[in-house]
């Protein structure tokens, strides 16, 4: 009789098919925490207020751990350059379930920040070191796929967890902290369990060539065009697709559509629903035709997609509230953002790891997400103020603008498919 290992996924699923094992365990790892998160998020707020906070107070809560995720991220490279990935991650997913127990049993809103803010810490330790380890057991032909698998796991997980997150929240404001810690450690027991050290020992000097002790330095690879425009479009994305776009639909969808909330998570599952279908062909494609053909496509989709949604706007003005055309509008532009989240949750990953090329990358992987986290962070404040100071049209529109400067950073880019760096190791 035989046990159940990782390798079997690989073998049967076609998401996973001639991958490392390690792809197949860090997305299954990515659901666990999706899922737990996407149970929680809505009840963050909502136990916030139960301490009599004002709804900015209440917001701080999740806008203070994007932040200590923001400070957190150079240091957890320089942790996972130093001890390892598989070491940082499994630590920064217990210390994730440790905060996240404290968070549920607090018993004022400085104590729930507190917790809050710390679990930041643990989530940016898992976040960089997952990704860093990704990227460096992946083959260069692979880091396409295994980029697109690490999102569905992220995704899979986003959709079913506020499917449950409902019920929980109706039976307890606190328990969805203690689920989400549950779903933590289960996260942690896997990547112990199946991410041996000796077998990724092992399996880092075969894709390192020899090199495994060797880092990428952030100096290097911020003299590389692409990984400037991958730090560009990370950007970009973190503050039009999940600032810009997160923070504001929902009120646009009420205030300037005057339709109901329920018609904001139709279209948001409309963009997941088109994400996941298109995953595995964007990483395909990011491995064959290019990292910059696919970015192209990702960057003049995502800028499309902003173009109408600032087009159903408009379209208010015109026609008025009762019309169709705004709400077909809107959902036509979230179907075209699922596309471009599809190809840009694949091939800029892909491009880091080809400058980091095999070698320890910890800091350079930190950048990059830290870039996605500021866009994060920036783009609610950007799109409350204009909403607040001009109108809903005028933020989709800067939304549209700076897509628009992506897809010329990306146009100009080189293309890191297939290129060749000098990591063999001399021979005599």
């Amino acid at each position: 009789m035989t046990s159940w290992r990782p390798h079997h996924l690989v073998q049967k699923s076609p998401l996973f098919r001639d991958l490392p094992t390690e792809v197949a365990v860090l997305s299954v790892i990515t659901f666990f925490v999706s899922i737990g998160f996407g149970i929680l998020a809505p009840a963050i707020p909502v136990f916030a207020r139960s301490f009599g906070v004002s709804a900015l107070e209440a917001s701080a809560v999740i806008s203070g751990m994007a932040l200590a995720r923001f400070i957190m991220s150079p240091f957890s490279g320089i942790l996972a350059n130093r001890f390892g990935e598989r070491l940082v991650l499994s630590s920064g997913l217990f210390l994730v379930a440790l905060t996240s127990l404290a968070a549920g049993m607090s018993h004022s809103y400085w104590e729930l920040l507190f917790w809050r803010g710390i679990t930041g810490v643990g989530s940016s330790m898992f976040t960089v070191s997952a990704l860093a380890l990704l990227l460096r057991v992946s083959k260069p032909e692979q880091r396409g796929r295994a980029a697109s698998a690490f999102q569905g796991g992220f995704l899979l997980g986003g959709v079913a967890g506020p499917a449950f997150g409902g019920l929980i929240v109706a039976w307890s404001i606190r328990a969805p902290f203690f689920v989400y810690a549950g779903s933590l450690l289960v996260a942690s027991f896997v990547s112990l369990f199946f991410l041996s050290k000796a077998k990724l020992e092992v399996l880092e000097e075969e894709v390192s060539h020899g090199q495994e002790d060797k880092q990428e330095s952030l100096r290097e690879a911020l003299g590389d065009g692409a990984y400037r425009a991958a730090l560009m479009v990370n950007l970009v994305t973190g503050f039009v697709a999940f600032g810009l776009r997160i923070s504001i639909v929902p009120l646009f969808i009420t205030e300037a559509l005057d339709r109901g909330p329920s018609m904001a998570g139709l279209g948001f599952l409309v963009a997941a629903v088109v994400q996941a279908a298109l995953l595995m062909p964007a990483g395909r494609m990011a491995d064959t035709v290019g990292r910059r053909k696919a970015m192209r496509l990702g960057t003049s989709m995502l800028a499309l997609g902003m173009i109408v949604l600032t087009a159903s706007d408009i379209s208010t003005n015109g026609f008025g509230t009762a019309s169709l055309i705004g709400p077909a509008l809107f959902f036509a532009a979230m179907a075209i953002q699922g596309v471009s989240a599809a190809f840009l949750g694949s091939a800029p990953a892909a491009v880091v790891g080809d400058i980091v090329g095999g070698k320890r990358g910890g800091i350079v992987v930190a950048t990059f997400q830290m870039t996605s986290d500021l866009g994060m962070i920036l783009g609610p404040l950007a799109a409350g103020f204009l909403v607040d100071t001009l109108d809903y049209d005028w933020a989709f529109g800067v939304g549209a603008a700076l897509s628009i400067v992506a897809v010329l950073v990306v146009w100009f880019m080189p293309e890191t498919l297939g290129r060749v760096r000098n990591t063999a190791p001399a021979t005599t």
